[in-house]
């Protein structure tokens, strides 16, 4: 048992992670450890920030460390939010999406997308840190896995819609009630490190799930491969929002 699980864990971490690791094909029985993979990516971006911001001011180091989390992630969700930004700026029919999704070359929706995000994370990521370094950490922390906890449950909830054999998800399946409760415990875990008041932005986080779960059904029926990145980069954004407002209030 404990082997498998083993081997379950490496699964994701080689397909969510450009870490080097070898793995059997269980990719299918790996997705409940996709938050433990965002802690991961989290405590790369933390580390790296904490050593930049010895030698360089925190907004440099706030930079530094997004670029750090991208590279440890192969840039996969950042790649689906563009071609979701692309799919549902430039196609109006379902057949349009799905087409434009499956273009490899990014357009104007995605590139004007992916500018404001990135920069919507770093300024405020900046301004969190600006108000308390330690609550900037344990943002930056939890937020890399409530947002692949999210994920976990768009695809719960809703049908997968695209060709698989066309799908870079084309192995993913929803989790028995077990494994998902089991997935949570990663995100709760993270949680204990969180002030009563902050966890609040989880009830955001999660909201901003619901929503993106319901503008992907009524648009295309479901969600795609992509719709599932730009999920995780939404809601990571948004759980980072959700702090910094209710930073006026602790």
């Amino acid at each position: 048992m404990l082997k498998n699980e083993i081997q379950y864990f490496f699964a994701a971490l080689s397909f969510y992670t450009r870490i080097p690791c070898t793995c059997d094909n269980v990719f299918k029985k790996s997705l409940k450890y996709f938050p433990l993979i965002g802690g991961i990516i989290g405590g790369i971006g933390v580390v790296t920030l904490l050593i930049f911001n010895s030698i360089l001011p925190l907004s440099v180091s706030i930079v530094l460390s997004m670029a750090a989390t991208i590279y440890a992630s192969g840039a996969l969700h950042e790649d689906g939010f563009t071609d979701t930004c692309d799919a549902f700026g430039g196609g109006w029919r379902k057949e349009q999406i799905f087409s434009i999704m499956k273009d490899s070359r990014i357009g104007a929706y995605g590139t004007v997308g992916i500018i404001v995000l990135l920069s919507l994370k770093g300024i405020t990521l900046y301004e969190i840190g600006l108000y308390s370094l330690p609550i900037l950490l344990v943002t930056y922390f939890n937020a890399h896995i409530v947002s692949r906890f999210m994920t976990i449950l768009l695809i719960q909830n809703h049908d997968y819609v695209q060709k698989i054999e066309n799908s870079k998800s084309k192995e993913i399946v929803a989790l028995s009630l077990g494994e998902l409760l089991y997935s949570s415990l990663f995100m709760l875990l993270a949680a204990s490190l969180f002030n009563s008041i902050l966890l609040y932005a989880y009830l955001i986080a999660y909201l901003a799930q619901v929503y993106l779960g319901y503008y992907f059904q009524k648009r295309i029926g479901g969600y795609t491969g992509d719709c599932l990145g730009a999920t995780q980069q939404i809601t990571e954004v948004i759980f980072y929002l959700g702090v910094l407002a209710l930073c006026k209030f602790i």
